[in-house]
């Protein structure tokens, strides 16, 4: 059974907005008094939270698939709808969140900060939000767009104060145990500890926490064992402790070599741009297991070795707690250090950055088709106003026809080498396709038409009396003149039978 997940692929789905309302006001003595079609809700978003009473991304292993509510739809009378409402996903504080092609998008190392993963899709417009003097009342009103969907990996790197490193079972889990109320599972078999365990000590009036790292082997760094899934568990560590084992029954291993593979394994592994390499960060020895007579005449043997390469050297036993008290007190001293000197450190100032709106909102790209040329259009606004688009209403057509003319769109298709009929997509993969027809010009505004209609997307439209007239009088002409021509056929007929009778 999993009881402990520091790495999970979340499956995300943002609320969509909801859809504008056409309508107009009708009461009585009071007829047309104007369109009152209210906004529809904006979706909700999907939030990450950092709390520090979670610790592990279990809940989200069995249950990947997360979703916010939609906005409600606009409705007559003003009324909007209501807002979608929003999903707050609570994760360990020291989670990494990434895209999908692996690529840092926030690092959440402060508890409370919130980072919208999702972001809910726009409510549409009313009616009454879309009238001007010009179109006073409009027959249409703009869709809601989706919500943003998609996946998102959350990786989990333990944030602790100080790690225990060591080959496995070195006695790193029993250590833990002895100084903190941790309570990890102990045996007599390697890599008994299968994920991080944390565990808060007191030090006089110092208190941090410590991290239990599963035991590294040699190659570590390049995947073997366990260490490469659990190494990043080590970055965020102020100080480490490496726990040398001097009781160790296998052959070929001493204190001396074991700190070397592991000293070797922590400089391999990459750390994040900004932080400090593993290696020059304070280190720490606990010769380990000094209650074995052997044990403590190996430590006293190896431990001249170590100061002299400038470590400080603390003999220890897990089982009569033998030294444990100065170990504590001088980790705790570390920290205090490094606290401290956090705290003196000016905090850098907060920059605030607002892109400002690109010059270039849109662009077009030239792609070849089997049946000619086939004109992209890409950029947010574009894709966001299809988005909002009725494709069955001829004016919100129309209105989507006005917005693109006068963000350029016409203009640089033209400069495109674009002709009239040309197939024109808007957003990528399938978007939505047109047969450009550059004659529709924008003074939609100007016509007038019924509600829900535009004159220039009419092709089989009615004909009006006139034309009715001109037709009606064009064929009574055509018979008419066809009466006369018969009539004089049948005179001149006459006139030759007088003619042959005589």
């Amino acid at each position: 059974m999993v009881t402990f997940v520091d790495r999970v692929t979340l499956h995300l789905r943002a609320g969509k907005g909801g859809n504008g309302c056409v309508s107009v006001k009708r009461e009585k003595f009071k007829p047309l008094a104007g369109p009152d079609g209210g906004n529809g809700g904006h979706g909700g978003d999907v939030v990450l939270v950092a709390d520090p009473q979670v610790t592990t991304l279990l809940s989200y292993h069995h249950s990947p698939h997360r979703s916010a509510g939609n906005g409600g739809f606009g409705m007559g009378d003003h009324r909007s709808g209501a807002a979608g409402e929003s999903l707050e996903l609570l994760v360990p504080v020291g989670t990494v969140v990434k895209d999908e092609s692996g690529e840092t998008l926030v690092d959440m190392i402060e508890p409370g900060m919130r980072f919208v993963a999702a972001p809910g899709g726009l409510g549409g417009l009313g009616n009454a939000a879309l009238a001007n003097p010009k179109r006073k009342a409009p027959g249409f009103a703009l869709l809601g767009t989706p919500g943003w969907e998609g996946d998102v990996l959350l990786e989990l790197k333990t944030v602790a104060d100080v790690a225990l490193v060591g080959f496995p079972s070195a006695g790193k889990s029993s250590l833990i145990a002895a100084i903190s109320a941790a309570r990890p599972k102990i045996a007599e078999y390697p890599f008994t500890t299968l994920h991080p365990n944390l565990g808060v000590v007191q030090a006089g009036e110092q208190r941090y926490t410590v991290a239990d790292v599963p035991g590294l082997i040699e190659g570590a760094s390049e995947g073997k064992g366990l260490g490469l899934e659990f190494l990043r568990h080590v970055e965020r560590c102020t100080a480490l402790v490496h726990v040398l084992d001097c009781a160790t029954l296998e052959p070929g291993r001493d204190p001396l070599s074991d700190l070397e593979v592991i000293l070797a394994e922590l400089a391999a592994y990459p750390v994040p741009d900004g932080q400090t390499p593993l290696l020059e960060r304070p280190q720490l020895i606990a010769l380990n297991k000094i209650d074995v007579p052997e044990a403590k005449d190996l430590a006293d043997l190896v431990r001249p070795d170590l100061e002299a390469r400038g470590f400080r050297v603390f003999e220890i036993s897990t089982v009569s707690h033998e030294g444990l008290r100065q170990l504590t007190y001088a980790l705790g001293d570390i920290v205090a250090a490094h606290r401290a000197e956090l705290a003196a450190t000016p905090a850098p100032e907060r920059i605030v950055i607002r892109p400002r709106g690109s010059e270039k909102e849109f662009s077009v790209r030239v792609e070849g088709g089997t049946y000619g040329n086939i004109y992209r259009i890409l950029g947010d606004k574009p894709v966001k106003w299809v988005q909002q688009t009725d494709f069955q209403n001829e004016e919100a057509v129309g209105y989507l026809a006005d917005r693109l003319q006068k963000l350029g769109v016409e203009d640089q298709l033209y400069r495109s080498g674009a002709t009239p009929g040309a197939t024109v997509v808007i957003g990528e993969g399938d978007g939505i396709i047109f047969d450009w027809e550059p004659s529709i010009s924008s003074n939609a505004e100007l016509m007038t038409a019924p509600r829900g209609t535009d004159p220039r997307l009419l092709r089989d439209s009615r004909r009006t009396t006139s034309e009715r007239r001109e037709k009606y009088h064009d064929m009574m002409d055509a018979k008419a003149e066809a009466r006369a021509e018969l009539e004089a056929e049948r005179i001149a007929e006459r006139y030759r039978n007088e003619e042959d009778a005589e």
